[in-house]
């Protein structure tokens, strides 16, 4: 895997779900922002999403392990980004606006997502890649 700078990425908030609960690919994320070689961006509001889902039933979580994974496993790797863009990227699902707004204000050189509308956008003001995808790039760098 190539050195060289740090990729500022933010992550969305399946991305982050399944690199922190299951086994594959997204998994392999946590030891790259672990060892430095990427810079997960969030802001408060995506912050907010990341706990809202870890709480879903469906994940039984307890609180402590919900702490556990802030933390240890986000807060100490992820910066905090300012949103200063207040864009409208996503007209299909606005919701998906903040992950783009924040990757604009944090300057991050990849949003990545398996959110359909934030893929196939044709334009977006950050490249914006599947996991798979940005695993490719990373072990592709020189």
């Amino acid at each position: 895997m190539g050195q060289g700078k740090v990729i500022r990425v933010v992550l969305d908030t399946n991305v982050v779900v399944s690199a922190l609960l299951f086994a594959g690919a997204p998994g392999e994320l946590v030891g790259l922002w672990k060892r430095g070689l990427i810079r997960p961006l969030l802001s408060r509001e995506i912050l907010d999403e990341y706990l809202r889902v870890l709480a879903y039933p469906k994940f039984q979580l307890t609180e402590e392990e919900i702490r556990f994974l802030l933390f240890r496993e986000i807060l100490p790797w992820f910066e905090v980004v300012e949103v200063t863009d207040h864009s409208l990227y996503v007209p299909e699902d606005p919701e998906d606006d903040k992950f783009l707004r924040c990757a604009v204000s944090g300057r991050a050189d990849f949003l990545v997502s398996g959110d359909q509308h934030l893929l196939s956008l044709p334009r977006p003001p950050v490249p914006v890649l599947s996991v798979r995808e940005f695993l490719r790039h990373i072990k592709e760098r020189p």
